[in-house]
C-alpha cells in the first residue's frame, strides 16, 4: 500500500475493501463506484467538432462488475452521510431506499449516452438537480473514462456544508479530492489503479497549490488577536 499526503488530503493506493475498514469515520462519503458496464478501455470516439472527441483509455478491468453489497454497508458505517453516484445501478445493494436523489443533467439530448445520471443519498433534504454540460470535462482535462465534472462534485459538497472530512473510496482521477481541497475541506481518497492514483495525486497537488496562492497571510493585527 502506498500513502501520499498532500496538504489536507491523504491518498491511498490500494483496494478500498481492505483500506476503508482501517480508517476513522468521516463526515461524508462522496463517490462514483464502477457501474459494471465495461466502460474502461473504450475506443477513441470521433466527433465533427474535434474538441468533443473522447480519447481512448487502457483496459484495466475495473468496470467489469459493481461493488459487493458489504462495500455499501461499510461506506454507511464509516461515514455520517453518503452520496453515491450511479445509485440506480446499485438499488439491490444499497443499505436502504432513499427519498432524496440527486440528478446530473448533462445538458445534451439524443446522444447514445444517458441524458443524465442519478446519485443515491442518505440525506433528508429535497431532491436536487444540477445542469452541467458534459463538455465541461474537456475544460477539466478528462483523464478517466467515467470522470465527473468538477462543477458537479463541487455542487454536491455545497449541499452538505457541515461535512468537513470527505472520503472517496473510488477516487479515480481525483475530482472529488480537487473539489474538497478547493473548498478547504479535508479529503481522504482511495484508488486501486496506479495510473489513476498518480493522476489524482497530481491534480490534487495542483489544486492545493492554487488554493494556497489565494490564501492571504494574516495581518499583524490579526496575528496579535490570535495570540491573545
Amino acid at each position: 500500500m502506498r500513502i501520499e499526503t498532500i496538504g489536507n488530503a491523504t491518498l491511498y493506493l490500494g483496494d478500498c475493501r481492505e483500506i476503508l475498514p482501517t480508517l476513522a469515520p468521516c463526515d461524508l462519503i462522496l463517490t462514483d463506484p464502477p457501474y459494471g458496464l465495461g466502460i474502461d478501455g473504450q475506443k477513441q470516439s470521433e466527433n465533427r467538432n474535434p474538441k468533443h472527441n473522447r480519447k481512448a483509455h487502457d483496459f484495466l478491468g475495473w468496470d467489469n462488475e459493481t461493488p459487493e453489497r458489504f462495500v455499501f454497508e461499510l461506506m454507511r458505517y464509516k461515514s455520517a452521510g453518503q452520496i453515491v453516484w450511479g445509485g440506480n445501478y446499485f438499488t439491490d445493494k444499497l443499505p436502504y431506499p432513499t427519498k432524496v436523489w440527486l440528478f446530473w443533467d448533462k445538458g445534451q439530448r439524443g446522444l447514445t449516452m444517458s441524458d443524465g445520471e442519478f446519485a443515491w443519498t442518505s440525506f433528508d433534504f429535497p431532491s436536487r438537480a444540477c445542469t452541467v454540460n458534459r463538455v465541461e470535462l474537456q475544460t477539466d482535462g478528462a483523464e478517466h473514462p467515467t470522470q465527473k465534472p468538477l462543477k458537479l462534485m463541487t455542487w454536491c459538497l455545497s449541499l452538505v456544508p457541515s461535512a468537513q472530512t470527505i472520503c472517496d473510496p473510488y477516487m479515480g482521477s481525483g475530482t472529488t479530492g480537487v473539489a474538497a481541497v478547493k473548498m478547504g475541506r479535508t479529503f481522504i481518497g482511495i484508488e486501486r489503479e496506479p495510473k489513476y492514483f498518480d493522476i489524482a495525486c497530481q491534480r490534487i497537488e495542483d489544486a492545493q497549490r492554487q488554493t494556497s496562492m489565494f490564501e492571504q497571510p494574516a495581518t499583524k493585527a490579526e496575528q496579535h488577536a490570535f495570540a491573545l
